[in-house]
Order: C-alpha cells, then structure tokens, then sequence
C-alpha cells in the first residue's frame, strides 16, 4: 500500500511551501486531508465531480449523504450559491470564518454528488489558520467532509486521520489537535423557517442571538436500516448513527447520581459477563467510579463543555484502543456546545440510550 504523505505545518503560521503544494495536490485532482477548527477534513476540488468521487470511495461514503463546501471568504459565496438571502450575509457577518453550515439553494456549477442530488449546497468558511491559507492558495472551493471512515469517530488529528485513510489519501497537513472537536453546527436556510439540522461549534443560544428567536430543531431524518430518501439527505450528520467508535456504545440520560449508580450496576452486571467496559465521564465522576471494574477516561470537567467537546472523539478513539467492548457515556447536558456533545453521543450509540430515573433505570 502506497503511504500517505503528511506534511507537519505550524497550527497558526504553516509554511507557504507546504501550503502551495498541498493546493497544487487540490488543483490536480487530488485529497487533503487539512485541519479546520472543528475536525479534520478530507478535501477536492468541489467543482471537480472526479475529484469529489475520490471522496466518496475514500471515505466508503454512501452517495447519498452530501458534502460540505468550504470557502476562502464569505464574498466567494457565488461561486457555488445560485442566490444568496439577506439572511446568509447577517449570519456570515456574525459568524464567519467559523463553525457555522449553511445550506443554500446551489450554483448550477456545483456537480451533483456534492449535493446528494439535491438543489441546495452546504457552504462555510473556516477558520482555522491552516484551512484558510489552503484554500487562498487553491483558489477553489473545496468540498471536504470529516477525514475518516464512513460512520467513524470523527478524526481531531492527524494521527486519528491516518488510522482511518493512511494510503487512500494524497496528503495530510498535521496542524496538531483541532481546537473546537466537534463538527460545525448546519443551519438550512432554505426552510420555512431557519432549521438546525445539526448541532455544532455554533451554539443555539448564539444563534439565537442573532434571529431573533431559536432555530428550529431537526431530528435524525433516517433510522439504520430505514430506507433513504431519493433525493439525498440535507445535509451531512442527519444520520441516527453515526460517528459511532468500534466498540457498542450507551448513552445514559438522568440526574447525575443516578446515572453514576445504573453505570456502576451495568458495569459490574458486564463484568460477571465476561465483557470489558469501558467508562466516558466527567472529571467529577472519577471519585465515585475509580474502584469498578472498567478503563475509565474522563473528558473534562461539566462546567466546561467546550474542553468536553474538544475532547470527545479522542476519547472514544482512545477507548477503543484499549480494546473495550462495551461503552457507557454519561451526558454532559444540553446548554451551549454540550448540546452538540450529546448529539454526537446519540448518534455514536445508535439508539442505545438508557433514561435513569432516581436508582432504576430503564431502556429507550
């Protein structure tokens, strides 16, 4: 197998060379894999269908989940957006460079598996210091979903990206560890009123700010199993599963006592079974979980989701690495990035949640 080459770049000050070749790859065809400020992204030239073909079978991507379009600045816009509202400029003024989607009726340039088919387009700007000084020397809007197996734990390294794509991708740029950890927060403008269709690095409540009102939530549009819509799905992360680690996840929903108490139940129920468990928690959890039976990684303190967020898919990952075979994930609450952190979970378990009431707890 042919190696992927990585280029080490400096996180807020990368080198114009590595920078011209990683753009001379996109130019020609090719995938980078390149940070941005949620998740590692694997990167084509999006108005180049071959190039965003090689994504998908990077990737083992299913057609009909869409492609984000990354931009240089919010006035490259038209280049891949037929109309632009009012609205996008108020939300690219407040938000831009950042992790914020946008889905907008599409340019007739953009070929149509970056869209699933469908008539809008998935646009943003980010801002991580890497992706910016890639895409300015592209000079191409750059179609580029999370660098990693299709369904897999989203990569926030290099490292994360090679175990996943080592040899099926051109190059990685290694900026280090993204800063936000979760993906950008996509909001379809083209609805009847402002929709999230998944909660990112741009919390409700800022957007909020900015409407006027809250956003409208979506749900999981499609169930493992169930069949997809002939047109393609809205966006990317509208799957119920989704991001999931390799061994089986639960997510456990409640008052923080109880949680911690059915969490200390299964383990050792587990235990006797043979099975070995692995614990996401909260640094305020340790004490109570430290002497049960199971590889314990805490993400973080609950006062601070963000650092949870950034931390969340090294987690899973590391967990995996230590060959756990069963997951139990406490929820971190639904205020702010949090509510992205338990999205994230949601869909990483498949429809495996448990909602603890007081000591008893009971499957949903």
């Amino acid at each position: 197998m042919v190696q992927t080459e990585v280029l080490r770049v400096h996180p807020t000050r990368p080198a114009a060379a590595k920078i011209k070749r990683a753009a001379a790859v996109l130019r020609q065809g090719g995938l980078v894999a390149f940070p941005t400020e949620t998740v590692y992204g694997l990167g084509a030239n999006a108005l180049d269908e071959k190039a965003v073909a090689r994504i998908f079978a990077a990737k083992g991507r299913p057609a009909y989940d869409p492609l984000i379009v990354h931009l240089a600045t919010p006035e490259e816009l038209p280049r891949v957006v037929r109309e632009v509202p009012e609205l996008a400029w108020t939300l690219a003024r407040a938000f831009w460079p950042g992790p914020l989607t946008l889905v907008l009726p599409k340019a007739p340039n953009v070929p149509p598996n970056v869209t699933a088919g469908r008539h809008t387009v998935a646009v943003r700007v980010p801002s991580h210091p890497v992706a910016a000084a890639l895409l300015r020397a592209a000079d191409l809007p750059v179609a580029a979903p999370s660098a990693n197996r299709f369904g897999h734990t989203s990569p926030t390294t290099a490292a994360h990206v090679l175990e996943d794509l080592n040899g099926r991708v051109d190059l990685v740029l290694d900026a280090g560890p993204t800063p936000v950890g979760v993906e950008s927060t996509v909001l379809d403008l083209t609805a009847e009123e402002p929709t999230v269709l998944r909660p990112g690095g741009v919390s409700i409540e800022a957007l909020a700010a900015v409407l006027g009102r809250p956003p409208r939530l979506a749900h999981p549009t499609v169930v493992e199993g169930a069949e997809v819509p002939a047109e393609g799905l809205a966006s990317p992360g509208m799957l119920a599963k989704h991001y999931a680690p390799h061994a089986e996840l639960w997510l456990l929903l409640g008052p923080q006592e109880a949680v911690l108490a059915e969490m200390r139940r299964r383990v050792l129920e587990l235990a006797c079974a043979g099975r070995r468990v692995g614990l996401l928690v909260a640094d305020e959890d340790r004490a109570r979980l430290e002497d049960v039976p199971a590889v314990l990684v805490s993400v973080g303190s609950v006062r601070r989701p963000a650092v949870i967020a950034r931390r969340l898919y090294t987690a899973l990952r590391e967990l995996d690495r230590r060959a756990v075979e069963v997951i139990l994930a406490r929820d971190f609450g639904s205020a702010g990035l949090a509510l992205a952190v338990r999205d994230r979970l949601l869909r990483a378990s498949g429809g495996r949640v448990v909602w603890v009431e007081h000591e008893e707890g009971k499957t949903g």
